[in-house]
């Protein structure tokens, strides 16, 4: 009897166990994506040789965290068969095979975010003619894990918007006008109906006249600092576009330098209106009785395509403008007793007049370096400032350190203050103990003036501390003799935003109501200035500052 009941109750904690034990997690869904449609020029291309066009698959794993396991993707390559050659494009690595059957990828786990799974290059086959089409799918297997395939179109022929570069003059001053020429051709096999014309300018770039089929939107720059200052505006230009043919914008389109005008950008780009994105939830659209029309020109005035290809949709611009922006630091002075803790508000402000932005590298405008008086020890720093030694070598410890180095972001908008709280121990009293605030470019030293800034003797402030006299009164807080113009601190992290001013806002100000069109992100489309003894802000495609 004691086995069987021993026996039992075993099968029961067992049982109990069991009922415990948690259910295995629904596996994972990750989402594969793909351009919807893709055309190709037709067979043999110019110069008697196939024109190649490049196609990306990639995989979207937004679960939260890391796909350990391995993955295959599969894509079926006997539907393309007289329709398009393919080829694994150069930079695909070993993880590819390909057959004339299927392009087949392995990956050994999938990490967050979006990871490419293959790049290809396709060419319109030998003896295939326009309109020939086929579909190109992608699916993926793995143990634990669910994929949703993605699918490609892939066309032979279609329509080529080709956008002609404008006369413009990149030297300028603030209050500058200059007409802006829009031209564009089709250069593919057929029409297209409708077309969006967009143009994005940077802050301190102004576009003139509004037209009813006009859309403006600033670009809110959420998760995209470096967007950041850029304005947009689209037009929708109706009608049938014929291959073959070209087009001018018959109305006249004015870019004006704003007077915080610095260095600034321009980019614009036509598009088929069926490939347009989503319109902006804050484009402005008024109404003011004029519409930005479209004629037909003579072929010659067209740029020469080479391809269909969306890169040839777009032109950009450089502009340098002769503006200057004052950099300057103010001075601090604190009272206290040994053992009291007290605030100081450390930083500088902008005087202008120009705005200044390294939109394409993001990197910080300028740097405020603090040397804290002695005696005195930081127990509080704000985000952005990075304690160091006091001879400017790293350091482990964040609090308590002799130095500190503050970084802006990559705008410092017209007018613009940059505040940083910190809170100090005056853990003694030293007699006439100094330290300073200095801001402007970085060096291994700490910081050097900005070649655009037209006085660099306000650069520096001096940071003093005091004993306190007479009775018991309150904590004392920082107080600065050259209080900054902005009413209130600004944030003292990267993305701080001016006060009591606009801003880096946009400023392009075409709009119109009845138009579909809205905001376009064009990725990779942010310009620079560079060269002459101007402000430069930008980076060029080098890598290297202006």
């Amino acid at each position: 009897m004691r086995k069987r009941i021993s026996l039992l109750t075993a099968c029961g904690v067992a049982a109990l166990g069991l009922a415990a034990a948690p259910a295995h997690a629904a596996d994972p869904v990750l989402t594969l994506t793909g351009p919807a449609q893709v055309g190709l020029r037709p067979h043999p291309g110019q110069n008697a040789g196939p024109q190649k066009t490049s196609v990306q698959f990639r995989l979207v794993n937004d679960t939260g965290s890391a796909f350990e396991r391995q993955s295959t993707f599969t894509i079926d390559l006997t539907g393309l068969k007289g329709v398009a050659d393919v080829a694994l494009a150069k930079q695909q690595g070993s993880e590819c095979t390909l057959t004339a059957a299927a392009v087949t990828c392995k990956r050994p786990a999938l990490w967050k975010g979006e990871t490419t799974v293959v790049d290809l290059d396709l060419s319109a086959a030998d003896g295939s003619g326009a309109g020939a089409a086929a579909d190109l799918t992608v699916t993926g297997r793995a143990d634990g894990a669910t994929f949703k395939s993605a699918t490609t179109k892939v066309r032979v022929g279609g329509p080529d918007l080709v956008l002609e570069r404008a006369e413009l003059t990149e030297e300028q001053k603030p209050g500058d006008k200059q007409p802006l020429s829009i031209v564009f051709a089709n250069a593919g096999t057929e029409s297209v109906h409708g077309v969006v014309l967009e143009m994005r300018t940077t802050h301190g770039m102004n576009l003139v006249e509004q037209y009813d089929n006009c859309s403006s939107s600033e670009d809110p720059a959420e998760g995209r600092p470096w967007n950041t200052g850029w304005s947009t505006v689209q037009c929708l230009l109706e009608g049938e576009y014929k291959a073959g043919s070209v087009y001018g914008v018959d109305g006249p389109l004015t870019l004006k330098a704003a007077p915080h005008a610095f260095a600034e950008g321009l980019t614009y780009a036509v598009y088929a209106a069926g490939d347009r994105p989503t319109a902006g939830t804050t484009s402005k659209k008024p109404s003011g009785g004029k519409k930005l029309a479209v004629r037909e020109r003579a072929a010659k005035a067209s740029a020469q395509s080479t391809d269909l290809d969306p890169w040839n949709n777009l032109q950009e611009f450089d502009f340098r403008t002769k503006n200057s922006a004052d950099l300057v630091a103010w001075p601090v002075a604190l009272t206290g007793t040994a053992g009291e803790t007290v605030k100081a508000d450390f930083g500088f402000r902008n005087n202008g007049p120009a705005w200044v932005a390294h939109l394409r590298s993001g990197e910080s405008v300028a740097r405020t370096d603090i040397v804290i008086p002695a005696g005195t020890k930081a127990t509080r720093v704000p985000a952005g400032c990075q304690g160091v030694n006091a001879d400017g070598t790293a350091r482990e410890q964040t609090l308590g350190a002799p130095r500190y180095l503050c970084s802006t972001g990559h705008v410092v908008g017209e007018r613009e203050k940059f505040s940083y709280p910190f809170e100090l121990k005056i853990e003694q009293v030293v007699a006439d103990a100094a330290g300073s605030v200095s801001v402007g470019r970085w060096t291994p030293e700490g910081t050097k003036g900005q070649p655009w800034d037209p006085n660099h003797a306000n650069d520096k402030a001096s940071v003093m501390i005091g004993a306190k006299t007479g009775g018991a009164s309150p904590s004392p807080t920082a107080t600065a003799t050259a209080s900054p113009s902005a009413t209130a601190s600004a944030s003292a992290s990267a993305s701080a935003t001016p006060t009591g001013t606009s801003g880096p806002a946009a400023n392009g100000n075409l709009a119109a109501t009845g138009s579909s069109a809205g905001m376009l992100a064009l990725g990779g489309a942010v310009l620079m200035a560079a060269g002459g003894g101007l402000v430069l802000a930008f980076r060029r495609r080098t890598g290297t500052h202006a």
